[in-house]
């Protein structure tokens, strides 16, 4: 099994296959707009746009499940990242990352890659790398940096 077995919504509401994106490498990034780490939108926005040429990939997963840090509509998120961070990247809908209602996405990805609190994401701005075959090679904790991934992105592209 891999990424590529699920299918998502965007942001907007559009079916999206993750298999559109095999022989790339993909960072997940499970985020929300009134958190601390909302700026790291735009170190995930300069990761993107510095490498999307090489077939890398940002898929931003708002969630709401953290402190309550994303309660807007699909299209109010959406909106706030492109006016406030120029995010480009591809946004997908609202998804839950834990619990009794979290993404099937969200639950392979922490089965693949555990962190401090085993199967659970701890906190907003969690990012998983995924290999150009679909494979999860590493979880980051919230307060990573996008900038401290580059050299594990170079190393796959």
């Amino acid at each position: 099994m891999s990424i590529y077995d699920f299918t998502v919504n965007s942001i907007r509401g559009k079916e999206v296959n993750l298999a559109d994106y095999k022989d790339h490498v993909v960072l997940i990034v499970n985020t929300a707009s009134k958190c601390g780490y909302t700026p790291q939108f735009e170190g995930l926005e300069n990761l993107y746009q510095k490498y999307k040429d090489r077939n890398f990939v940002v898929l931003g997963f708002p969630s709401n499940q953290f402190g309550g840090q994303d309660p807007g509509t699909n299209d109010e998120i959406g909106t706030f990242c492109k006016v406030n961070y120029g995010v480009t990247f591809p946004m997908m809908a609202k998804v839950d990352v834990n619990g009794q209602y979290e993404s099937s996405l969200f639950t392979f990805l922490k089965k693949e890659k555990g962190g401090i609190l085993g199967d659970r994401i701890k906190w907003n701005f969690t990012k998983f790398l995924i290999d150009k075959n679909g494979e999860v090679v590493k979880r980051y904790a919230p307060t990573t940096k996008p900038e401290a991934l580059e050299d594990d992105i170079e190393a796959l592209l």
